[in-house]
């Protein structure tokens, strides 16, 4: 709860500090990417997880085990491509939101939990993972579900 509540601190901050919910968002990216670069040490010595073979396993590992380690929800994933390099994570119940009721009006724009998306692809990076990170579908903006689309770039180097 302690960071959920500062998390909606900080996201209140960079609303005053910027004026564009662009800015914002790059902002939120930047800072997740920041956490995502480190994290993934933490997440690798308690984890005990085993070098994933494919993009599958990936999404697999990042759904089930970081999602569950870090924020106690476990996504659903789902393959959206043929090429098998595309998914969703799809989240029922975001915790980063807990707290928030709507985004104002005049912030629509807004992608208020865009730090996870920085998270996981800084993560992503740290074990030779190009990938694309972005929200689809979010429940503060009114959508079913939030939904995070994660698209690896490049075919991992052995």
């Amino acid at each position: 709860e302690l960071f959920v509540l500062t998390y909606g601190a900080l996201v209140a901050q960079l609303c005053k500090d910027f004026e564009k919910d662009e800015d914002v968002n790059i902002c939120l990216d930047r800072m997740g990417y920041s956490i995502g670069v480190r994290l993934i040490d933490d997440f690798l010595a308690h984890s005990a997880v085993k070098k994933c073979r494919s993009y599958s396993e990936t999404a697999d590992m990042i759904a089930q085990v970081a999602f569950k380690m870090y924020l106690g929800v476990t996504p659903s994933v789902s393959c959206s491509s043929p090429a098998g390099n595309e998914f969703s994570l799809i989240l029922d119940k975001n915790p980063l939101v807990d707290f928030v009721e709507e985004l104002p009006a005049e912030r629509a724009s807004l992608c208020y939990s865009n730090l996870l998306c920085g998270v996981i692809r800084g993560a992503l990076e740290m074990v030779h993972l190009a990938a694309e990170v972005n929200f689809l579908q979010d429940r503060l903006k009114g959508d079913a579900v939030t939904e995070i689309r994660i698209t690896f770039l490049r075919k991992p180097e052995d």
